[in-house]
């Protein structure tokens, strides 16, 4: 077991993270919770902890059923490492998440951070299926189970997801699995105007065809020789499905990408967060959601890089200052109160307003908040600044 009169705290079970939740929470000390910490610009202030508790060590895969299509694992298991073993099986978790060489599983869902893929397979909430999170009276809390159709508990489970680790610590996460494509290609256009790349996108998705992932990227993001948006479509299926994709979008303008260059691609889309933050200290990135026909409106107003996920009306917009950032999300958050300064720098989220427009909804995630943590022990600020 391991010695709680250190300041971090490596629990190697969901019984020991318990035990760990329950003994600062009885005492009244807060906490700073997490995996490998990877997305720590990702959401509000780190605030000063009495106790730093990662479930790192907390790595195992605990029940695998290939034949189910199901698995169990505990919450510090790697994303990489975890779809390496899935791959074995021709299966996959599809979040595509930033930082996916050393994100754990538990991180991402605290996040509910996703990628390309997300216009067909959904976010963590369409994936997850069961979970156990240690709460600060040092329980452990069983959601949802290892059957696609459990529904028992599951929606207490899903509040995890995208709460930043301000409620509970998750400790093992059950994913409905998803059959990998027995073949998938991807095909790129390029567009001198965004009017010309919107229509290719929706001529797409009013058409039969369904892509696993419809990107756009603007100029300054698309790093071409020759300034253009960029439109990157992924499709998977069997042979027949991809020739007609190849078919009726070489028809519209596409051009085709193939087997090593198809899978850099889409590797670099994923990291273009952590590769731009990394290459920009003093940066920024903020998300905003909106409808599609709303993208076009978005897009245009982005003075930097800015790439979307266009068939979803997800926009992330990279600035080389936060202080631009927060006068593009105060001015943004008028019109599309969906919308966050998702990464900045730690010294200056305290002057940012991460969250300008929270919405109705906050009121009800701060009761909740009260209900798993009246005394706020736990991560601080770390939802944006408002929990």
């Amino acid at each position: 077991m391991q010695d709680y009169s250190t300041d971090v705290i490596l629990p190697g079970s969901p019984e020991e993270l318990a035990e760990a939740m329950g003994q600062a929470g009885s005492s009244g000390q807060t906490i700073q919770l997490g995996g490998h910490f990877s997305k720590r610009l990702m959401g509000g202030p780190i605030a000063p902890a009495d106790r730093t508790i990662s479930t790192a060590a907390m790595n195992r895969v605990r029940q695998y059923e290939p034949r189910d299509l199901t698995i169990s694992v505990e919450a510090g298991i790697s994303y990489c490492e975890l779809s390496r073993l899935l791959a074995e099986h021709h299966q996959m978790i599809p979040l595509d998440p930033p930082f996916s060489d050393t994100a754990t599983i538990g991180g991402i869902l605290a996040a509910n951070c996703s990628g390309p893929r997300r216009r067909l397979y959904g976010t963590a909430r369409d994936m997850v299926i069961g979970m156990r999170f240690a709460t600060l009276e040092g329980k452990l809390v069983e959601s949802g189970g290892m059957v696609v159709k459990n529904v028992a508990g599951l929606d207490m489970g899903k509040m995890m997801i995208g709460s930043f680790g301000t409620l509970a610590a998750i400790a093992v996460v059950n994913f409905k699995l998803i059959p990998q494509p027995p073949f998938e290609r991807t095909f790129g256009f390029a567009f001198a105007g965004l009017d010309e790349a919107l229509s290719a996108r929706d001529a797409i998705l009013q058409s039969p065809l369904q892509p696993s992932a419809i990107d756009l990227l603007n100029p300054a993001a698309a790093e071409l020789e020759k300034p253009a948006y960029t439109l990157v479509v992924q499709a998977g299926g069997n042979a027949a499905a991809l020739e007609r994709y190849e078919r009726e979008l070489a028809a519209m303008g596409a051009q085709t990408m193939r087997a090593v260059a198809d899978a850099a691609l889409w590797r670099a889309i994923q990291n273009l967060t952590p590769r731009y933050l990394e290459a920009n200290p003093d940066g920024a990135v903020v998300r905003v959601s909106c409808t599609l026909k709303q993208l076009r409106a978005i897009m245009q107003s982005i003075p930097g890089p800015a790439i979307a996920r266009a068939g979803s009306g997800i926009c992330y917009a990279y600035f080389e200052d936060a202080d631009e950032a927060g006068a593009f999300a105060t001015a943004t958050a008028r019109e599309y109160s969906e919308m966050v300064i998702e990464f900045a720098p730690e010294n200056r989220k305290e002057q940012l307003n991460l969250w300008p427009a929270p919405g109705p909804d906050l009121e009800i995630m701060q009761r909740i908040k009260r209900m798993f943590d009246p005394q706020s022990l736990l991560n601080r600020g770390r939802l944006y600044g408002r929990i």
